[in-house]
């Protein structure tokens, strides 16, 4: 049974970058690729898909597979795939691009979770909480209820991730420099980090054009640091982050029910997996006061190991499989 017969195409695709990997029924990666970010919403959904196009391309010429003769099944877990409408529209848009015979597209919070999911046994329900460049949360209730949020940034309520941690630390350290805010060291560090003496000339470079807002990402690391050394301002950021986070994760088991039930939270994103002590400390005491029954467990697998993992269960592939994949990607 070849690849086009059986196998699966799983996308990861996240703000700043995509993972493609090319599965056979047997569990076996064939092919891997890695391509830029995907951002429809700044670019349009066919312009994002079309960029796909090149890393999935690199994936399937190194299984191997012929783009004229489509796999079984394409698992794409993106970015920005926040809404049911946006899912749909995604979902037309991968399909037409003719990889697969059936598609399924899910937001990237999905992968995490599958990816923390058991393959077989009792556990069929659990909750991901991602916290990388920004937050979101999602949960399934084992039976085929699911739970998420909008996780449109602050538009629908979301606080924090990487970006939203770097807004804030700029926001406390220009207050703090030009006296209408608490001190921080924030307003010294930051400004050193890019090379500059003030957050005047910080801002200066950042609204200009001089400093590319993409730098921002840079903050995040920088604000640690500082809360890490004592500094209360940047400390209460952090703290906040991790309250955010397990009131995110506490909705969503309430509203699938499992608030009673031992249920695993899965961790996953760049700024909760680096498991800095202030942040993931709090978050854990926070958790075990808030959902009693939960259980966190930080997820490292990249996740397109867990969109993957989709794309197997789709196909109907023998639990062997899942394992050999796991074992790939471990």
């Amino acid at each position: 049974m070849g690849l086009t017969t059986s196998g699966c195409l799983a996308l990861d695709a996240g703000n700043t970058k995509t993972d493609v990997a090319v599965v056979d029924v047997g569990g076996a990666v064939l092919g891997r690729a890695r391509g830029g970010g995907f951002q429809p919403q700044a670019v349009g959904v066919n312009a994002a898909v079309n960029a796909l196009a090149e890393p999935v391309g690199r994936a399937l010429a190194q299984a191997g597979a012929e783009a004229r003769q489509p796999v079984a099944h394409v698992s794409a877990c993106l970015a920005n795939a926040d809404l049911p409408r946006e899912e749909r529209e995604l979902t037309a848009a991968v399909g037409a691009r003719g990889w697969g015979r059936t598609t399924y597209v899910a937001n990237d919070t999905f992968a995490i979770l599958r990816a923390g999911l058991p393959d077989d046994g009792p556990v069929g329900h659990g909750v991901a909480v991602v916290c990388g460049a920004g937050v979101n949360c999602a949960g399934q209730d084992g039976e085929g209820r699911t739970h998420r949020f909008p996780a449109l940034g602050r538009l629908s309520g979301d606080f924090g991730g990487g970006g939203g941690l770097a807004a804030e630390a700029v926001w406390h350290a220009a207050r703090a420099e030009d006296g209408r805010g608490e001190d921080t060291q924030l307003a010294r560090e930051l400004p050193w980090h890019y090379g500059l003496t003030s957050m005047y000339a910080l801002i200066e470079a950042l609204h200009l054009g001089d400093l590319p807002r993409t730098r921002m990402h840079e903050i995040t690391p920088v604000l640690f640091e500082v809360a890490s050394a004592g500094d209360a301002v940047a400390q209460v950021l952090v703290r906040r982050q991790a309250e955010e986070l397990v009131t995110m994760a506490t909705v969503s088991m309430r509203s699938l029910g499992l608030l009673e039930t031992e249920t695993p939270v899965f961790l996953g994103g760049s700024v909760v997996a680096a498991r800095h002590p202030l942040l993931h400390d709090h978050l854990t005491e926070q958790l075990a006061v808030r959902a009693p029954k939960a259980t966190p467990q930080v997820v490292t697998a990249p996740p397109v190991l867990g969109s993957a993992l989709l794309g197997l269960d789709a196909v109907g592939a023998p639990s062997q499989a899942h394992a050999r994949l796991r074992a790939h990607f471990a």
